[in-house]
């Protein structure tokens, strides 16, 4: 017969779940965090006690109250103090940012990436250079207690290596988290997801999908990328290379040629090249400005522009439909590049929803576009380097602060 949680683990998920609170909602009040976390107010009093000693929190009186008698006491996160860097590595750009507890960016480097060969060198060199740069501008006080990245492509569960990328021009197995790791010499591994995963939690925590459990996001960066959540968990497949619902096969006998090496898959009817070449624009001007530029032209009557997007609209419907046949979402959310290519063909993809999905599962199902925008990816990597120091605040506090 196996014993029950003991007090001390009791104690550790109460702080997790209080920190992640604040985390999330921004400051909360002590009786709105009673209320949550259905604990007494003696019990929430002293887990924010404990987080505030250890300087992940704070509290203050409320600015406002507009009620008679004693205000409860606000419980904010200290952002400037604990931080994570987050890194988001897609096919065009690099961006690096140190995220302060409570998800708020507090320094931030960009920079283009050129399409061609992979160069691990070329990704990990800027990145690492950044992180120092940022590093060097924080206060004594602060501590760091996480590292993570999105990248665009398949990621080992294991060990953060980069096990495929057709849109990056990867080879198999680079050791991307164990070279990212020596390199910035923090003393804390990175954590490596997959872009579209790490943007589907992003969403789901602090966009467009917040309070759903059942949810679909698909994110367009030349190719397309797709993340699930069933029943509040991402789906991330045995070894981590769930959700990649680009490479879903939606037109098998005259489709295009894919990056991965198959014909007709979604992305490879619905990406980038299919659009620009669509519409008669494929060349020199390539990413998103080029795709956005597609769907103004569109919306100015440009009647190419218009059969391009219905065309590449049609096939987003098709793979669409099937995933809300398979997984029955509450929300199906559009990011990145994707965000312009179903404005501009909505009607398309409603239209082959009603004819393919099945009736039960369409209909409450709701389209969105991400509220996080091109940050998506970034925020999933903060939330991901942040997942540990919510699991067992003083723990991983203590350790990062040795």
């Amino acid at each position: 017969m196996r014993a029950g949680p003991s007090q001390e683990e009791i104690r550790r998920h109460n702080l997790g779940a209080l920190l992640r609170h604040v985390h999330l909602s921004g400051p909360t009040s002590r009786a709105e965090l009673t209320n949550r976390m259905g604990l007494n107010r003696s019990t929430i009093m002293a887990l924010t006690a404990d987080l505030t000693a250890a300087g992940l929190v704070r509290e203050e009186l409320p600015r406002e109250t507009g009620r008679a008698g004693r205000p409860s006491l606000v419980v904010r996160p200290e952002s400037a103090r604990v931080y994570v860097f987050a890194f988001d590595v897609g096919v065009d750009r690099m961006v690096a940012a140190r995220v302060g507890l409570g998800g708020t960016i507090l320094d931030r480097r960009e920079t283009v990436r050129r399409r061609g060969a992979f160069s691990l060198e070329e990704i990990v060199g800027p990145l690492a250079a950044f992180a120092r740069q940022m590093h060097r501008r924080t206060r004594p006080d602060t501590v760091c207690v996480g590292v993570a990245a999105a990248f665009s492509g398949g990621v080992g569960r294991d060990d953060g290596g980069i096990r495929f990328g057709p849109n990056m021009a990867t080879v198999e197995d680079v050791p991307f988290a164990e070279e990212m790791t020596r390199r910035l010499a923090f003393g804390l591994p990175i954590t490596v997801g997959n872009d579209a995963n790490l943007a589907a939690l992003a969403e789901q925590t602090r966009g467009v999908g917040v309070g759903c459990r059942d949810l679909v996001y698909l994110h367009g960066d030349v190719g397309i990328g797709g993340g699930v959540i069933a029943n509040g968990q991402l789906l991330g497949g045995h070894l981590g290379f769930g959700g990649e619902v680009g490479h879903m096969i939606v037109n098998p006998d005259k489709g295009r040629l894919c990056g991965c090496g198959s014909l007709g898959c979604l992305e490879a009817e619905v990406g980038e090249r299919a659009l620009l070449e669509a519409a008669g624009r494929f060349g020199p001007q390539v990413g998103r400005d080029a795709v956005r530029a597609v769907v103004d032209a569109a919306d100015r009557g440009d009647v190419v522009a218009q059969a391009a997007l219905s065309r590449v609209g049609d096939w987003l419907g098709l793979g669409v439909a099937n995933l809300v046949n398979i997984f029955n979402p509450e929300m199906v959310v559009f990011g990145g590049m994707l965000r312009e290519i179903y404005l501009g063909s909505a009607a398309q993809v409603r239209s082959r929803l009603a004819l393919d999905a099945l009736p039960p599962s369409r209909e409450h199902l709701r389209l969105r576009t991400s509220a996080l925008g091109d940050d998506a990816t970034l925020v999933g990597a903060a939330e991901l380097a942040f997942s540990q120091v919510l699991a067992d605040p003083l723990e991983v506090l203590a350790r990062a602060g040795s």
